[in-house]
């Protein structure tokens, strides 16, 4: 009962209309069973959400620890956000208490950070994973979550590489980091008695998404060109008025930990055609204009 989403593309106005499109597949129910949700049964647990976004320069932020709604609807929180680039996340929490300070993303300056899946034998390893961060960036740790402090291992990876500050301009920075980051959880688990992590992430800085791939079933869907805008747009008519050269527009939508009953590999030939699977072991590096890029961790 969780999910992580990042979207990103070349039409603000339409960004929220892409969410629409899949909105089936980004709801998260509290219940543990679906058909008891549409049933109205109230067995299950709340659950809480947040989301990030780019808009005029500035990082914007909508963050609720509780949420009693049956259906966490990842579409119409954001339905009238305009932002060509978003980071989603649906929490069931596992390390942290349910207030706003445990809530995904975290953000530091332009940084946006969201993670399921729990970092193996957390507790053992969190106060070596505090002190290998710089004083600096520890100061800004406001919670008790393992994903915040492991945001804050990663950002001292790009600190280390001198590649900290707002608008990096290579990619690779932005993998290495995400890389190094994971590689020290994993050595000091092991020297625990721990599991490698099995975790999902996404990471963004404004410019582009990093997403990696060490967890619950990961994919992606384009939205590309004139066919896809049309479907988009439907029959609003102002909309379609204020939106030319529909053939250029490119979207990118990553979303991961899918409920049971709506998974990428399910027997829908529809869910299949639209989505792709991420390997196992994937950095998903997006960048608008572009198809994803995906290299082995």
């Amino acid at each position: 009962m969780a999910r992580l989403i990042g979207l990103i593309g070349n039409r603000a106005d339409l960004a929220a209309r892409v969410l629409a499109s899949e909105e089936e597949a980004l709801q998260v129910s509290s219940r543990h069973d679906r058909h008891d949700r549409r049933a109205g049964s109230d067995a299950g647990s709340a659950l809480g959400w947040g989301i990030g976004f780019y808009q005029g320069g500035e990082v914007l932020m909508r963050r609720r620890p509780i949420d009693d709604h049956a259906i966490v609807d990842v579409a119409k929180v954001a339905g009238d956000v305009r932002a060509d680039v978003l980071v989603g996340h649906v929490r069931n929490a596992t390390v942290g208490s349910l207030r706003t300070e445990n809530t995904h993303p975290f953000r530091y300056r332009q940084w946006l950070f969201a993670q399921t899946g729990t970092l193996p034998s957390f507790e053992a390893i969190r106060e070596r994973l505090i002190g290998s961060v710089p004083e600096f960036l520890r100061s800004s740790i406001r919670g008790e979550s393992d994903a915040e402090i492991l945001f804050y291992v990663f950002l001292s990876f790009l600190h280390d590489a001198g590649r900290l500050n707002d608008g990096i301009s290579d990619p690779s920075h932005v993998r290495d980091a995400l890389r190094s980051c994971v590689a020290v959880v994993d050595g000091m688990a092991a020297e625990v008695g721990g599991a490698p992590s099995q975790i999902n992430v996404i990471v963004s800085n404004g410019e582009n998404i990093f997403a990696m791939h060490r967890g619950a079933q990961m994919g992606y869907r384009v939205f590309a060109g004139k066919g896809d805008a049309e479907q988009l747009i439907a029959d609003d008519l102002n909309l379609r008025r204020k939106t030319p050269e529909l053939d250029q527009m490119h979207f990118v939508l990553l979303a991961s930990d899918f409920d049971d009953d709506w998974t990428l590999a399910a027997s829908s030939p529809t869910a299949q055609s639209r989505w792709k699977v991420l390997p196992d072991r994937a950095i998903v590096t997006l960048e608008r204009g572009k198809d994803p890029h995906i290299e082995s961790i």
